[in-house]
């Protein structure tokens, strides 16, 4: 196991600006320290309305083990959604269950556990001087989120105190709660236009969706902003940045709470080693756009605009991969359809393979699938993972390439990925993201990056997984469809169709000296049981022989149901024991009769012929033969019995 020390990130939303401020705070001091960062996140809101797509994004959280880490940092602002802690609350009872290590809450505080609440006071009143100092205003509405909300009731005293002592006035009615929404700065809107409350200088809006709801529902009502009242955010996100009239805002100060998170960490397990703070400089922080009347800073609002844009002919030259890859890039060479055009998993698994340069720049990526994720009858929503495998590897520095069936690696999901935990030169990022369709979970990714890339987290890694996990649904339909046309619903082997299938196949790997044999067994007594003790106990019975012949066959060899208590085995060999494999096969059968304990014994009459070497190998011969061979047997026992 790698000596190196790991920290474990657990948020939502990673590609939001709270997201990545909240994972460039914790990578900052863990590149510096030389730890691990390892983040698990949804890649949508918690609150979202499709719920059971909600469920599938949250089983993310349900693979973490935190006995590994070295500390954890919880960011509770995201994991807490519509004022509910269920999420968090799981997560808590899980850390005290597995580990003693120190765990830190970002922003908002839960239980015991200790919370780095790096105030966002410097911010919050650059807000407020700006509006107050610069612009004049004096009459200041404050419009905040939900009462009773740990960050709404902070947010709004912080900016309560420096308005007075920047000597504006905040009036009774100005003071108004909201959701962080949109909606919140809509109905401020409606009110201030109405006449039901006063038109102040300004609004300070304790989140830029609510200034931007404000400022939108304004001009629908014909008001201009910044000419008819200032308007300023906060958090200073990409919405605010591309909107018709960019909004000023600030940013808030979660990279430097993530960062501390980390030393307090740092502090508790390696209390000998310095602590190297994060410094942030508010005057990076504040953007100033013209919702304020000031003119806007052109330069970051269009390198914003280019971030999002969506190129349809760009060149993509190297430097482009190393630097980013943007949407235009992914929909333009038309991956959803390459892989949802997938006809077998196999297939759909060599196309995620080879679509991964669009998760650059990375050093590995790893999709883990639970092993029974095309099975029809495995509970993909409500079983735990368990056994898994490594289906899909891409590295860029030569530590796992897997595409094909043969190269899978099988671990337990308690180790969630174990390259992590093997040894390496330098420290690294690995998300992890969960692979599902709505609520059926097949497994997770991990993305590997070098701290450097930390802020390339972006909409098209969420989106092409999106695309993967809607592919792997496809191909899991197509593939149970294949599977009921070629299987025995009853007892999971090949029917009929599926045994001449793939017989072709087998005959078709026959080498020099190699000869056919074929096996047919047929359950004895069957009416008997059925009369005596019901049909369920026949249908028992004869998966009772399935299961026995699917366990004497070897990997190769052919097993199917070919009629309603008759089974086929037909394999390759050299040199065939006969007399071996009928006594194999019966004691395997006597082995799980007596291991059902039912009140009749089951048993069976075995037929075997085998082709002659360096023969013509003629399948329906030997099937004859056997079948025939299988009758003697099964009417001279019925003579000794009598």
């Amino acid at each position: 196991m790698s000596g190196r020390r790991k920290i474990c990130l657990v948020t939502a939303m990673a590609e939001t600006t709270h997201g990545m401020r909240l994972a460039r705070g914790v990578g900052a001091q863990c590149e510096k320290y030389g730890y691990d960062m390892v983040q698990f996140a949804s890649m949508i809101n918690l609150d979202f309305e499709q719920v059971n797509y909600v469920d599938g994004e949250r089983r993310v959280y349900d693979l973490i083990g935190f006995g590994p880490f070295d500390g954890i940092v919880l960011d509770t602002v995201s994991l807490f959604y519509g004022n509910s802690d269920e999420l968090t609350a799981r997560l808590y009872k899980k850390i005290k269950e597995q580990t003693d290590a120190p765990v830190v809450c970002v922003g908002i505080p839960y239980g015991d556990l200790p919370t780095v609440d790096g105030s966002n006071e410097p911010m919050l009143r650059e807000l407020c001087r700006h509006a107050i100092e610069v612009h004049g205003c004096r009459d200041i509405c404050l419009l905040t989120g939900a009462r009773g909300n740990h960050e709404a009731e902070q947010r709004l005293e912080i900016m309560l105190r420096a308005v007075e002592e920047l000597g504006g006035r905040v009036r009774p009615e100005h003071i108004r709660y909201g959701d962080f929404w949109y909606t919140s700065g809509e109905q401020l809107a409606r009110d201030i236009v109405s006449g039901k409350i006063a038109k102040p200088d300004a609004v300070i809006a304790a989140s830029d969706h609510m200034a931007l709801g404000l400022m939108q529902e304004l001009s629908r009502l014909g008001r201009e902003v910044p000419e008819y009242m200032v308007v300023l955010g906060f958090e200073a996100n990409d919405v605010a940045a591309l909107n018709r009239v960019p909004l000023t805002s600030v940013e808030s100060n979660f990279t430097k709470c993530a960062a501390d998170a980390v030393d307090y960490i740092r502090a508790a397990i390696e209390p000998e080693e310095p602590v190297l703070p994060y410094e942030p400089d508010l005057s990076d922080m504040l953007h100033i756009g013209s919702s304020c009347g000031c003119k806007a800073d052109v330069n970051r609002y269009m390198e914003t605009f280019r971030s999002k844009l969506y190129y349809t002919e760009r060149n993509y030259t190297p430097d482009v991969f190393e630097d980013n890859i943007d949407i235009g890039l992914m929909m333009e060479n038309y991956i959803p359809e390459l892989l949802t055009s997938s006809q077998t998993p196999q297939e759909c698994l060599m196309n995620i393979y080879l679509t991964t340069y669009v998760c650059s720049p990375y050093v590995n990526f790893f999709l883990c699938m639970r092993k029974d994720w095309l099975s029809d009858e495995a509970d993909l929503n409500n079983t735990p993972l368990g056994d898994m495998e490594i289906a899909v590897a891409k590295s860029n520095n030569g530590m796992l390439d897997i595409n094909k069936e043969e190269q899978k690696v099988s671990f337990d999901a308690s180790l969630m990925l174990p390259q992590i935990f093997e040894e390496h030169d330098r420290p690294y990022v690995y998300y992890f993201t969960a692979v599902h369709f709505l609520d059926n979970t097949f497994g997770y990714a991990v993305l590997q990056r070098e701290f450097k890339d930390i802020g390339k987290f972006n909409l098209v890694y969420r989106n092409w997984i999106r695309f993967v996990s809607n592919a792997l649904e496809m191909v899991r339909s197509k593939n149970r469809f294949v599977v009921l046309s070629s299987h025995d619903k009853m007892t999971g082997l090949l029917n009929r169709r599926g045994m001449y299938d793939r017989l072709e196949k087998l005959l078709g790997r026959i080498q020099p000296g190699e000869r056919l044999f074929v096996c047919v067994a047929d359950m004895d007594g069957l009416k008997y049981i059925n009369d005596n003790f019901g049909h369920h106990e026949g249908d028992f019975g004869i998966k009772l022989l399935g299961r026995a012949a699917d366990a004497v066959k070897n990997k190769e060899d052919l097993c199917a149901r070919t009629g309603g208590d008759e089974f086929v085995i037909a394999g390759l060999c050299r040199d065939f024991d006969r007399e071996g494999y009928e006594k194999r096969f019966s004691a395997e059968l006597d082995s799980l009769s007596r291991q059902a304990g039912k009140p009749y014994p089951i048993t069976a009459s075995i037929g075997i012929a085998v082709g002659e070497k360096d023969a013509p190998q003629d399948f329906e011969n030997l099937f004859s033969k056997a079948d025939e061979d299988m009758y003697r047997y099964k009417t001279e026992r019925k003579k000794q019995r009598s």
